[in-house]
């Protein structure tokens, strides 16, 4: 019987000795302390969180915030505020400033999934971000100055989604900088057993505790 593939702790959780997943580790390997943008791509259920707390795990960035959103069902304006904050008086009830995820994230990694759910309005927004790193929060007149290593993901083909019209090209181009492209379980079949006995050790440890 084969082991789990166990290359540092930062892949714990990416289980598989396939050649598809073992690809995935390497270019997780190779690109994981670089501040360039990452797109991880693949079905729902592939592990795309997965890979993108070993991109930051990995990295030099390792004890720097590790900041999570799902674009997902949430609205424009909702969206926009979780992001980039707000200062107080900025909008009905806005008692007080408040930071948004970027700042939140800063000299970490800010991980947005669901991108291709962005509205096209806060991906005019987070596009400035991307290139520049500068943001202004909402109400605000004052720009803030970050860095963050940006990884987004998606479960939808953007290419497909800028020919319709649903996502910006130049976004595209910026956030598509290192691509993973996250297998299904269908395509490596050699890795089932080893995810069995992984989640079975999983639970067992948990109940034993």
């Amino acid at each position: 019987l084969r082991e789990v593939i166990k290359i540092t702790t930062p892949y714990r959780d990416i289980v598989g000795q396939s050649a598809a997943i073992l690809q995935v580790i390497e270019l997780i390997e190779r690109t994981k302390d670089s501040w360039s943008p990452v797109l991880i791509q693949g079905e729902s259920g592939t592990g795309k969180e997965l890979v993108a707390r070993a991109l930051h795990l990995g990295s030099t960035r390792k004890d720097q915030p590790f900041v999570t959103i799902n674009c997902a069902g949430l609205k424009p304006e909702l969206l926009e505020n979780e992001l980039f904050g707000h200062v107080e008086g900025a909008f009905t009830g806005a008692s007080r400033s408040k930071s948004g995820l970027f700042e939140v994230a800063d000299g970490g990694t800010l991980f947005i999934d669901e991108v291709a759910d962005m509205d096209l309005t806060v991906q005019a927004s987070l596009l400035r971000v991307v290139e520049s790193g500068v943001f202004r929060p909402l109400g605000s007149t004052k720009e803030k100055t970050v860095r963050v290593r940006i990884v987004a993901a998606a479960n939808r083909d953007l290419h497909a989604a800028v020919e319709a019209g649903h996502f910006r090209q130049d976004l595209l181009y910026r956030l598509d900088v290192v691509h993973v492209q996250v297998p299904p379980l269908r395509v490596r079949p050699d890795d089932i057993a080893l995810l069995v006995s992984h989640y079975l050790n999983g639970s067992r440890e948990a109940h034993e505790k």
